[in-house]
């Protein structure tokens, strides 16, 4: 059936995005780990402290991407193909069609749970890269004024990447 293909291939995508996006937490912490460390090592290094608001940015963004389609394919399955399969079969109970897909998102706590990651997220991307700034200027005497702009470009920066991961949270509860 063309429609159980569909889901089965929806639901690849969507569980090879799942892992990709979690493991992307894990690398950006282990690079976090590196690169203060090494701007730790010697005072020499703490232009070092630059790199982890790049390294948030990059991860962070593909994080939000990969996660931004988690959620679509989702909805997709949701509504459209639900509804097309329920044309289809002319079967009225949507709960019934992929109950799953529509059942977990009535979770009492789901809302608590998705500002638990919002804030994770939030402190793992945009956090991390403005501690790392705050370190550099505290820890620099007189960058060079490129330096500073280049600081202050990269705050601002974080600064649009937590708005928009606050802006496609997907907090909603319900069906």
């Amino acid at each position: 059936m063309y429609f159980l293909a569909e889901y089965a291939q929806l639901k690849a995508e969507q569980a090879a995005r799942i892992g990709f996006r979690d493991n992307l937490l894990y690398v950006t912490l282990g690079v976090f780990g590196a690169v203060v460390s090494f701007a730790v090592s010697d005072v020499a290094n703490v232009y070092a402290f630059l790199v982890v608001p790049w390294v948030s940015l990059i991860l962070g963004w593909t994080y939000l991407v990969n996660d931004q389609k988690i959620s679509a394919l989702g909805e997709y399955i949701r509504h459209d193909l639900v509804e097309r399969v329920k044309a289809q079969t002319g079967y009225p109970d949507v709960e019934a069609i992929f109950g799953w897909e529509i059942d977990h998102r009535t979770d009492l706590r789901r809302r608590r749970r998705k500002l638990q990651q919002l804030v994770i997220d939030e402190i793992t991307f945009v956090g991390s890269g403005i501690v790392a700034i705050g370190a550099f200027w505290l820890s620099a005497s007189q960058p060079p004024l490129a330096v500073t702009l280049l600081g202050v470009g990269e705050l601002l920066l974080l600064l649009f990447l937590g708005y928009e991961m606050w802006a496609y949270a997907d907090l909603a509860s319900g069906r």
